[in-house]
């Protein structure tokens, strides 16, 4: 097929290819360009361009021969430009900057001493060593006793120092035997002196209900921790001490005296029991008070039967049969902190005689078999005799209140 002819199709791109498929066989292709003209086994020697300087720009691959120094730097200024007629206004110049000066080898510690300067001692028997510097330094002020500066550092002398110490271990002392005395209750013997003559009026400054109270309550007093109940039946009117006890208690209580009795009578809850509370006040002071209480304790005087206080039987009560025959238990004590002897007497309402009377201290005893013991005389005579003491102590001085 003949494509030479045909005016409106162009020429193909690749004749070879196309005469191939056809068939057609027409002009033999040209040979291919030699192997150093596609890709050149070593750069062409041709074809470099002259650079600005006049050397040529080396070929591709080639490597630049290394130059046998460095290039030398521009010099860096040292200052700016000077200013010029046309600048109108004044530039700000830097300031150039200095190199920093040595330190002196003079001022060092190591350095060594001038010729001829003599060494300074340092320490008794040294020197400061050669070549080391000697320097001082102010010591800080204070105040002495009087007001005057003085150096903090000076050394305080050996007879100053034992005497403050004397001074500190002095004031430690009294202050322990202020506390210890404080604690054990012997701080001001003067207050417990007033008192204690103050105790001696209350028999007449102090209302009888307050002394016997017409309901006293006892929690705890009962056989058993069972609580009692008392209640006031009669009271006597304040008398001496002629019938007031038997002859052997009275003698007893002659030494401390009798100033006033108090005397009032209780019944219980049940009206069976009857007991007879008093209050003497005597005319003593407290070291004799002290001694009648250390000859009852040491001698049993208030468990003796023979010493037993006088019931008081008010008549038209239920204590108007009680008299001395029908003394069942009994208690007796004798205070130190006021001129007063506290106690009581107990007894059956039904007027039954006792002929084996026991003290309280006894009948309260666990196992205690004897009739007194058996019926709670003993806990009515104590816990009665307790709590008339506990109101009469509340009126001397509430520091000596015992607990309920």
């Amino acid at each position: 097929m003949a494509r030479s002819g045909s005016p409106d199709i162009p020429p193909p791109r690749f004749p070879s290819f196309l005469s191939a498929a056809s068939g057609d066989a027409g002009p033999p292709a040209p040979p291919p360009p030699p192997a150093s003209a596609r890709f050149p086994d070593a750069p062409p020697a041709v074809g470099r361009e002259p650079r600005r300087d006049g050397s040529a720009t080396p070929a591709a691959g080639a490597v630049p021969p290394r130059p046998d120094q460095r290039p030398v730097p521009p010099p860096r200024r040292t200052g700016p430009p000077a200013e010029t007629p046309s600048e109108t206004t004044t530039r700000l110049r830097p300031v150039p900057a200095q190199a920093p000066a040595a330190p002196d080898p003079a001022l060092s510690w190591n350095a060594p001493s001038a010729p001829g300067a003599p060494s300074v001692p340092t320490a008794p028997g040294g020197t400061n060593g050669a070549g080391r510097p000697f320097v001082s330094f102010g010591e800080p002020e204070g105040y002495d006793d009087r007001a005057r500066p003085r150096p903090l550092g000076r050394r305080v002398r050996p007879g100053t120092a034992a005497a403050a110490a004397c001074l500190v271990l002095g004031l430690g002392l009294i202050g322990g035997a202020v506390t210890g005395s404080w604690l054990v209750g012997d701080g001001d013997t003067g207050d417990a002196g007033n008192a204690f003559s103050a105790a001696a009026g209350l028999w007449h400054s102090v209302p009888v209900d307050e002394l016997f109270p017409p309901t006293v309550r006892g929690q705890g007093a009962g056989p058993g921790g069972a609580d009692r109940t008392w209640t006031r039946i009669a009271v006597a009117p304040d008398s001496g001490c002629e019938d007031a006890f038997d002859p052997l208690l009275r003698k007893a209580l002659a030494p401390v005296g009798c100033a006033r009795l108090l005397r009032a009578t209780y019944t219980d809850a049940t009206q069976s029991h009857v007991t007879t509370v008093g209050l003497l006040f005597t005319k003593a002071d407290a070291a004799a008070m002290t001694a009648l209480a250390d000859r009852f304790e040491k001698e049993g005087l208030d468990r003796r039967s023979d010493l037993m206080p006088v019931p008081y039987p008010a008549q038209g009560t239920a204590a108007a049969r009680f008299g001395p025959g029908q003394r069942a238990s009994w208690t007796v004590s004798v205070l130190t902190e006021a001129p007063v002897v506290v106690y009581a007497v107990s007894g059956w309402a039904d007027g039954r005689t006792v002929d084996d009377p026991q003290p309280a201290e006894e009948a309260t005893e666990s196992g205690a078999t004897t009739a007194p013991a058996q019926a709670g005389l003993g806990y009515e005579a104590k816990g009665l005799a307790d709590r008339i003491e506990r109101g009469l102590r509340k009126n001397v001085d509430p520091a000596t209140e015992q607990p309920q």
